[in-house]
């Protein structure tokens, strides 16, 4: 892509971030107690149909 823009970017780029001392991933969402809850509860349900249809239909 052809650069257009002159001169100095109107933004400077911040010149250090701060560091996190861990990266937080998939792990720590799922260490989430109402993320916990919640799929327990939709895991419970889907569990609770698949036992009706199994044995009660």
């Amino acid at each position: 892509m052809l650069e257009t823009s002159q001169g100095e970017p109107a933004v400077p780029a911040p010149a250090t971030a701060p560091v996190a001392e861990e990266p937080r991933g998939c792990l720590f969402a799922l260490a989430q107690p109402p993320l916990m809850i919640f799929l327990g509860v939709i895991g419970g349900l889907l569990l609770l149909a698949a036992v009706h249809d199994l044995f009660l239909l």
